[in-house]
């Protein structure tokens, strides 16, 4: 697993990302959210990186 910055050109990503919410409800944006993780994790392919991904996600502290 990564732990140090991958982006690349993270701005517009994230952009993008906003772009595919736009007009969604919330349970589209959800379902988005869903297929969007099954895409990615299937990119990844590792059982062993994507068990670490998800620990760390859960690690992470919630945003105030």
């Amino acid at each position: 697993m990564k732990t140090t910055p991958h982006w690349q050109d993270a701005d517009t990503f994230y952009e993008q990302l906003l772009d595919a919410h736009a007009g969604l409800s919330r349970e589209q944006s959800e379902l988005l959210n869903a297929r969007l993780i099954l895409i990615l994790a299937n990119q990844i392919g590792s059982r062993d990186v994507l068990a670490q991904c998800i620990a760390a996600a859960r690690a992470m502290p919630e945003s105030p």
